[in-house]
């Protein structure tokens, strides 16, 4: 098992439990997909990024995570790089390989930031200057999965397990790719 670098989880298993298997929504889960059979925690590693954006004459800058897999999730946001307190080093087997360089992941970084900005008002932006500076070294995030189903065919539901917010289709994807790839 290889140790990695993660966000201190908020949500421990048995908080996780609780959540995919109690309330409403569990019991339309149950009804549509099967029991809850399992949950796992499962590590994602972003690359973080010190953003620089300069518009109308105002200089501002943000750190972002990037997944660093294929770069298809959401941005993660940080009011300031993570501190000791902040990240645990575990040793798992559960954590999806980082696939994407440096470089494209600065590029995609970058079209995800210049694509929330015009989203917030395309009349607002001025004279736009975007720039990227990886921070060196990967950053896991933990996410607790629920697995539901009956007979062989199961359905993944995951947890953000800093946020503490159910997540999307993407990271379901992802997830799923990596769990039913050849290792």
């Amino acid at each position: 098992m290889l140790p990695v670098r993660s966000l201190k989880p908020n949500v421990t298993r048995e908080e996780a439990v609780e959540h995919f298997s109690h309330g409403t929504m569990s019991l339309v889960r149950e009804t549509m997909y099967g029991p809850l059979c399992s949950v796992a925690q499962c590590f994602v590693p972003f690359q973080l990024f010190r953003v620089e954006i300069r518009n109308a004459g105002r200089r501002e800058q943000h750190i972002f995570g990037l997944d660093a897999v294929i770069g298809s999730l959401d941005l993660y946001r940080f009011e300031q790089l993570p501190g000791e307190s902040e990240v645990v080093c575990v040793e798992t087997r559960n954590h999806v390989p980082a696939a994407l360089d440096e470089e494209n992941g600065k590029d995609l970084v970058l079209a995800k930031v210049r694509r929330f900005l015009f989203s917030t008002g395309f009349f607002r932006i001025r004279d736009l200057h975007l720039s990227a500076e990886a921070i060196p070294g990967e950053l896991y995030v933990p996410y607790w999965v629920g697995f539901r189903g009956r007979g062989t065919s199961a359905r993944l539901f995951v947890m953000d397990a800093v946020r503490r917010r159910m997540e999307g289709a993407k990271v379901r994807h992802l997830l799923r790719n990596w769990l039913t790839s050849p290792q």
